[in-house]
Parts: structure tokens; C-alpha cells; sequence
């Protein structure tokens, strides 16, 4: 990316992946978005294709972490810390790219299209993101298990490559989304009000997120599942991570110690 910025002449630069599928008019409308709200930088979320019901179920656990994680809604407001940055879109005015310190900047970044929203959210320029509908579309991956190969490169590198942070995490993430659904079968009386209001809040998410992406709200029912799936990506992120010292990326080793000094 850093290369093909080099190399590009315009007065935007658009930071995509390779098998995002783009409808004709895609660019253009960011574009005249992005000059209508005087953004400097649009993230356009795509549209998930999910053919098998793993990817679905798995699919929807992520995107209410991530959700929750990055609150989309706060991007827009300047006195927020919340950033955004998606891979499949990142929209960036080259005067903004450059003065941010460019990709160069970001050479040992692992969550790159994360940080680059940070680095111009923290630089005080204007980020909005956007659902595009079906402007762009990508099948993230094939099957339950490759969502979890895809994140296992990912997943300690969240954690910022903190052994304590990550086992934390994964307690977090258990509690909370486990313990409601064996609340509400193994308490009795009154006392399985609390973990029922927990779970009609868990429904309510899905319902919501049903309508921005093809999981279906019934898919709530597997959420111990994906629960269970992510609290093992989380541990064989970092135990996969810490064995062989970094992380391999496209043939090319990445040293632990040097992802941690890169970290932006």
C-alpha cells in the first residue's frame, strides 16, 4: 500500500483488499460523500457474504465485539477518541495520508487499517464511516473455522501482544456471554429475571444488526457457540504467537519483539 501511494497522482487515495467486489458507481459516491461531508477520511463497510451457516454465526459474534468496541456512531464526533478503519475501504485525502507520516508510519502494524483511523482520528481530521449497502461486498471466509484462521494472525495483536490482557479477554467474554444463558436455566424464581433482561438485550442486538447485514435474529441461539469459538481464537492467537516468537504473514516472518516496538 505504502508502494502504490508512491505511485498514485491523485487528490484521494483509496486503501482496498484484492477481492472486495465493487459495484460500477462505488468510488464516486464515497467521493462526493466524503467531499459533501468535508471528511478527510470515509470508511465504507461492506456488505459480509456468508454462504455457509458458520460464517453467519461466527460473523455476527464479531461484528457486535466490534461494534461495541469502536462505537461507529462516535467517529464522526471530534471530541471522541472512537476511530475507525476497515480494510475493505479506507478513503484518505492524500494532504491527510501524507501528513499522518504516510504507511511508512504503520510499517509494523498488524491491525494497519485500524490504526490508520487512530493516527488521523488523533490528528484531529475529519472520519466518518458508512454502511454501503451492497456498493461493496466480500466473503470474509469460508466456513466457521476459517473466520478463525483468518483472526489467529490478528487476535493477540488486539491485545497489543499483552499474555494478561488476552487471558482477561477471554474471561470477559465468557462471563458475559455465557453466564446469562446458564442463568436462565439453572436459576430458579425471581432470580432468573436479571439473566432473562440480559438476554432479551442480546436478542435486541441481533434483531438490530439483522437489519444491516443477511444473519438472521434467530441466529442468537448460537451465540454460546460462537462464544466458545472466539475464546479459542483469542488463546490460539497468543499461544500460536508467543510459540513461534511473531507472526508469518505471505511467507515473511515477523519478529515478536520488533510487532511490539512497532505498535502504533
Amino acid at each position: 500500500m505504502w508502494s502504490a501511494s508512491q505511485q498514485a497522482t491523485g487528490d484521494w487515495l483509496l486503501f482496498t483488499d484484492a477481492d472486495v467486489q465493487f459495484k460500477p458507481d462505488s468510488v464516486r459516491r464515497a467521493i462526493a460523500y466524503a467531499e459533501a461531508e468535508r471528511a478527510d477520511h470515509v470508511v465504507l463497510f461492506p456488505r459480509m457474504i456468508m454462504k455457509q451457516p458458520g460464517e453467519k454465526m461466527v460473523t455476527a459474534f464479531f461484528l457486535t465485539l466490534f461494534v461495541f468496541g469502536h462505537r461507529p456512531w462516535k467517529v464522526a464526533n471530534p471530541r471522541t477518541r472512537d476511530h475507525m478503519g476497515v480494510g475493505a475501504f479506507n478513503l484518505i485525502r492524500r494532504r491527510v495520508y501524507e501528513s499522518i507520516g504516510t504507511y511508512q508510519a504503520l510499517r509494523m502494524e498488524i491491525l494497519d487499517d485500524m490504526k490508520l483511523g487512530k493516527v488521523v482520528k488523533n490528528a484531529g481530521y475529519a472520519q466518518r464511516n458508512v454502511f454501503g449497502a451492497d456498493l461493496i461486498s466480500i466473503r470474509w471466509a469460508k466456513g466457521a473455522m476459517g473466520i478463525v484462521n483468518n483472526l489467529t494472525k490478528n487476535f493477540y495483536a488486539v491485545m497489543s501482544f499483552q499474555w494478561p490482557r488476552a487471558l482477561a479477554s477471554c474471561v470477559g467474554l465468557a462471563v458475559l456471554n455465557l453466564l446469562p444463558f446458564f442463568g436462565a436455566l439453572l436459576a430458579h424464581g425471581w432470580a432468573r429475571l436479571p439473566y432473562a433482561i440480559a438476554l432479551a438485550s442480546m436478542f435486541s442486538i441481533y434483531a438490530g444488526m439483522s437489519k444491516q447485514s443477511d444473519v438472521p435474529p434467530y441466529y442468537f441461539v448460537l451465540h454460546p457457540v460462537s462464544t466458545t469459538l472466539f475464546v479459542y481464537t483469542m488463546l490460539r492467537s497468543m499461544i500460536v504467537t508467543l510459540g513461534r516468537g511473531g507472526v508469518e504473514w505471505r511467507g515473511t516472518f515477523y519478529p515478536l519483539e520488533e510487532l511490539k516496538r512497532g505498535l502504533v
